[in-house]
């Protein structure tokens, strides 16, 4: 990787209450699933292929928030604007369900303000950032999907920023694991982790060791909603990092996996589309600003 002469990790903010910003170094990777990574993390057939052709990507110098968007800040900006925001899809017996009285607020389980916000759509996400653009000035905006995974392999070739072991990944984020099960019946099914991080759901911001840029949980937590419109593979797809317009933009690209995801969504290759206007309660969002 080819970086910039800006060094990772340079620390801005723009004001008190805004969102703690990491310079990320422009450079060159790799984008996409390593060859045999897929097969060897087992992924389903229906999600195969989706980072595939592996591309060369330039991004650009640009700076990251250093933690998902928490619930702290989230509230200023609801209690500045008055938006609305109930109603939010959460695992129910077998399949996800909307309840029409969560909310960022009350996701279905214990929060406080230093967690991330999730329950946050990506029309959500991009109202925030025009708020916090207009009460400081800067270009706020949502990462592009080629910049988020430049920001999560922070200069690395494997599979998570610390190595390819599925099973080392409670020491390094939060995911579904023991814990998840301890506390949820229902994730009797799901794909979990053989460790226990110790947060069944979501984890204070920065409970976690940054990767090799500074970062904390890009991998985790909540997942979080890029800029890009969804398409199915990387066919046709920028290789400058800017976001990819074209293709089905009433869907977007969500990145990174959340508390309620195990090893297999837990990569940095790993892609899911999602409409706009839907809430998740393990999904939130992480900000760019341009330098």
């Amino acid at each position: 990787m080819a970086a910039s002469a800006v060094a990772a990790g340079e620390a801005l903010t723009d004001c008190t209450d805004c969102p703690q910003m990491v310079v990320v170094p422009g450079g060159r990777f790799v984008m996409g699933a390593a060859p045999g990574e897929e097969a060897r993390e087992g992924l389903a057939a229906s999600f195969a292929g989706r980072s595939e052709p592996l591309r060369e990507v330039r991004v650009k110098p640009f700076a990251a928030g250093k933690f998902e968007v928490t619930r702290g800040e989230y509230r200023r900006f609801v209690e500045a604007t008055g938006r609305a925001g109930r109603g939010c899809f959460v695992w129910a017996r077998a399949q996800f369900e909307l309840d029409p009285n969560r909310s960022w607020l009350d996701p279905g389980y214990a929060q406080d303000d230093s967690h991330p916000a999730t329950c946050v759509s990506w029309e959500d996400a991009r109202a925030y950032a025009h708020w916090l653009g207009l009460q400081t000035g800067r270009p706020y905006r949502l990462l592009t999907e080629a910049e988020w995974e430049y920001a999560a392999r922070a200069g690395t070739l494997t599979s998570r920023h610390w190595g390819d072991d599925p099973n080392a990944i409670c020491n390094h984020v939060n995911g579904a694991d023991a814990s998840t099960l301890a506390n949820l019946a229902e994730a009797t099914d799901w794909h979990l982790a053989r460790c226990n991080d110790r947060y069944p759901y979501t984890a204070p911001a920065g409970s976690f060791a940054p990767n090799g840029f500074g970062l904390h949980d890009m991998l985790g937590n909540a997942g979080e909603w890029t800029e890009d419109c969804w398409n199915g593979d990387y066919h046709g797809a920028p290789v400058d990092g800017r976001a990819w317009t074209g293709g089905d933009c009433a869907l977007r690209v969500v990145r990174g996996g959340g508390w309620n995801e195990g090893p297999l969504g837990l990569r940095a290759a790993y892609r899911v589309g999602s409409p706009t206007t839907i809430r998740l309660y393990s999904r939130g969002f992480r900000i760019a600003r341009d330098l």
